[in-house]
């Protein structure tokens, strides 16, 4: 492995949401606080959103997520990880990083049904996530993934090609669900990583684990040292090396299912910074995506890579962020910047979809929804992102072209805007 030192000391100041109106977490905690006394009957998938609503239908019980588009199920499973190389310096002395992360992929189409769907946070996380908004904690409008808890893997005769995810500062690791779990109903094995003290995290012992604004918190440096952890859990997993500390039964097919040799990265917000900086130290990972990553690090990221890279910009262009021009002037291979009109620092997420919803059944005008997640259709925000990181991880990890989406403007998606 490269062992380029990760010495970027600055923090992620990334914004979470307009200064001007609530954050997205108050907008998500307020709606599930409310969700006990006040039917939502809002959220559609995006395949739908386009139909009228059925006359008199019942209105549903929860937020959705729009169910993704590949041939396969998704299913899911959780791993406990424990890097006994470092010493966590924001948890008691003496104890080393835990990290929680989970494997999606494509399940078996005959057993996927019979195993539950997976709830989009976990309960402890999810009420951590509503405190810190100052709500209580109703459960009743959470959404739930297209994940089948522990379903057995398909298994088409070669392993899965590899996707690591690294989620925003502040966030969690479910916070791209959308993206994800799309990715896994195409083939793909898609394992995100909670960076705990710097989101919402629960172990499989009910402890819960927040950002402390005591802590020393975390830097873009070590969200990619997770990063490089996770990587090697994953290549163990590959060779069939269960890596979680319980010794969880891990669902059939999964062991020696993966492809150590195709593994790719990608991350919102710090996330993106995060993901850049692990493709700097580690040649494995083979191409990298940032979803509006401020790659904002000192010092400045000045390393070449010879990889592909994506970017696909809002609040962080590379016309108003130095660092993103600085860091778009070292990408030496394939290399892409992509911007959708009218998106936001949120557009890229599953906030997309939760907001709009959210908003609604609390009042919020449009304006106040658009602060959230820019003046872009959340319909077509939707698709873009199921489309762009699918067909870049396809063409660089599986050689397959998804038609000219990625070599310039696409009629298919004329809000999104190709920066040289």
């Amino acid at each position: 492995m490269d062992t380029t030192p990760l010495d970027t000391t600055s923090p992620d100041t990334t914004p979470t949401a307009s200064p001007s109106g609530p954050t997205r977490r108050r907008v998500l905690g307020a709606a599930l606080a409310l969700g006990a006394v006040a039917p939502l009957g809002l959220a559609r998938t995006a395949s739908a959103a386009t139909e009228p609503a059925a006359s008199g239908a019942a209105a549903p019980s929860r937020l959705t997520l729009p169910a993704p588009t590949g041939p396969f199920p998704v299913g899911m499973v959780p791993l406990h990880l424990r890097d006994e190389s470092r010493l966590d310096p924001n948890a008691r002395p003496g104890r080393f990083r835990e990290l929680m992360a989970t494997v999606w992929y494509p399940a078996r189409a005959a057993d996927a049904d019979s195993y539950p769907p997976a709830p989009w946070m976990t309960e402890g996380a999810l009420k951590a996530f509503l405190d810190d908004a100052g709500y209580p904690l109703p459960l009743s409008l959470a959404p739930l993934t297209s994940g089948h808890q522990g379903a057995p893997v398909h298994r088409s005769g070669r392993p899965l090609p590899i996707v690591l995810y690294s989620h925003g500062a502040g966030s969690h690791r479910a916070d791209h669900t959308v993206v994800v779990q799309e990715l896994a109903s195409h083939g793909f094995a898609v394992v995100t990583v909670d960076h705990t003290h710097d989101g919402f995290t629960e172990f499989p012992d009910g402890t819960v684990v927040t950002r402390d604004a005591a802590s020393p918190g975390l830097y873009p440096r070590d969200y990619a040292a997770d990063l490089l952890f996770l990587l090697d859990q994953v290549v163990g997993l590959a060779a069939g090396r269960n890596p979680d500390v319980d010794g969880r039964t891990l669902p059939a097919g999964l062991l020696g299912g993966l492809d150590a040799r195709n593994i790719g990265a990608f991350g919102w917000s710090k996330g993106g910074t995060g993901t850049a900086l692990a493709m700097v130290a580690d040649r494995r990972i083979r191409a990298g995506l940032s979803l509006d990553g401020p790659m904002a690090c000192n010092p400045a990221i000045t390393t070449d890579i010879d990889r592909p890279f994506m970017m696909m910009t809002a609040d962080f262009a590379r016309a108003t962020n130095p660092y993103a021009e600085t860091f778009w002037g070292h990408l030496r291979g394939w290399r892409l910047d992509v911007q959708a009109t009218g998106a936001v620092h949120g557009s890229y997420g599953d906030t997309m979809t939760l907001i709009p919803q959210a908003g609604r059944l609390l009042g919020m005008t449009e304006q106040q929804i658009q602060s959230q997640v820019g003046t872009l259709d959340p319909r077509r925000g939707i698709l873009v992102q199921q489309a762009y990181p699918l067909a870049f991880f396809d063409l660089h990890l599986r050689g397959r072209h998804h038609g000219k989406l990625l070599d310039g403007p696409s009629k298919a998606f004329p809000e999104v805007v190709y920066h040289p």
